[in-house]
């Protein structure tokens, strides 16, 4: 069969470590366009966030922020959203003030945190420093997160915490203990040093099945690529789920098939021999 759809998620699977594209993966990315495939990032990012290399008009659908909106360019118009409430949010960020952590959110397609984590990022990037200039350009810095949301009273598209080095168990134990005690939330990784806490109601793979419904297409009839947690739901969803070689072991465990790594352009590779099967 010919597929219609390819979603790819950004870190670790479509960019390289240096948070570049490789010329690879975008060749093979038009290629399929070219042959009637819809091209589909699906990040945990705003749209704003993404690289340059994708404002084309190539690409008309986006699935953002974990699949808290699904996205036409094209109209200008949100597909499908799934978003936390004010109350929950809030109960959130009172839970993680008793913790050593930093944290922050995306609200209205724009990322706030509390002033005095945004000047003390530095400790909670050593593991991925060439995310900290990333991390403060799309973030603006407001004097309490919880006042904020609580002015705003609008829903929280999601909620990034972030962990030094030596906090791993710590990272680990949050990943375990946040859905239980908060069980219309969900946690995901996309990073070594973060957790992602979207609404039940976000995923990647919810996202992935609400645009194949918009455009009339059976799930059988998309592809995902990915390589963290936030991306299992995805490719368990499509019709054919790739994980990339640098995957967790437990992405690895939902996908159906293996790409080389995202420093391989294991996207590139992977799509230009569906290419050759005729299988795009």
């Amino acid at each position: 069969m010919a597929y219609k759809l390819i979603a790819f998620d950004m870190d670790g699977t479509l960019l390289d470590d240096d948070k570049r594209v490789p010329p690879r993966n975008l060749r093979a990315l038009w290629a399929a366009a070219d042959r009637g495939c819809h091209i589909v990032p699906a990040t945990g990012r705003m749209a704003g966030a993404l690289p340059d290399e994708l404002s084309d008009p190539r690409i008309r659908y986006y699935i953002l922020i974990n699949g808290a909106m699904v996205y036409d360019a094209r109209e200008d118009r949100v597909l499908y959203e799934g978003n936390i409430p004010v109350e929950q949010a809030l109960e959130l960020c009172s839970f993680l003030d008793e913790l050593p952590v930093f944290y922050d959110c995306y609200l209205d397609n724009q990322g706030y945190m509390d002033g005095d984590m945004f000047d003390n990022l530095e400790p909670f990037f050593e593991k991925v420093p060439v995310m900290l200039g990333y991390v403060r350009s799309i973030r603006s810095r407001v004097p309490s997160l919880a006042a904020f949301i609580r002015e705003r009273m609008a829903p929280v598209q999601k909620m990034q915490i972030y962990f030094r080095p030596e906090q791993e168990g710590l990272r680990q134990e949050l990943l375990r203990e946040i859905p239980r005690r908060f069980p219309a939330l969900c946690a995901t990784t996309s990073l070594p040093n973060n957790i992602e806490v979207n609404s039940v109601d976000a995923d990647k793979g919810k996202g992935l099945a609400a645009l194949c419904r918009t455009l009339g297409l059976d799930m059988s009839e998309s592809m995902a690529f990915g390589d963290g947690s936030n991306d299992t739901a995805m490719l368990r969803a499509a019709g054919l789920g790739v994980a990339m070689a640098n995957a967790e072991p437990a992405v690895k465990a939902a996908a159906d098939a293996l790409a080389k790594s995202n420093n391989e352009a294991g996207v590139g590779l992977f799509l230009e021999e569906m290419i050759a099967l005729g299988q795009l």
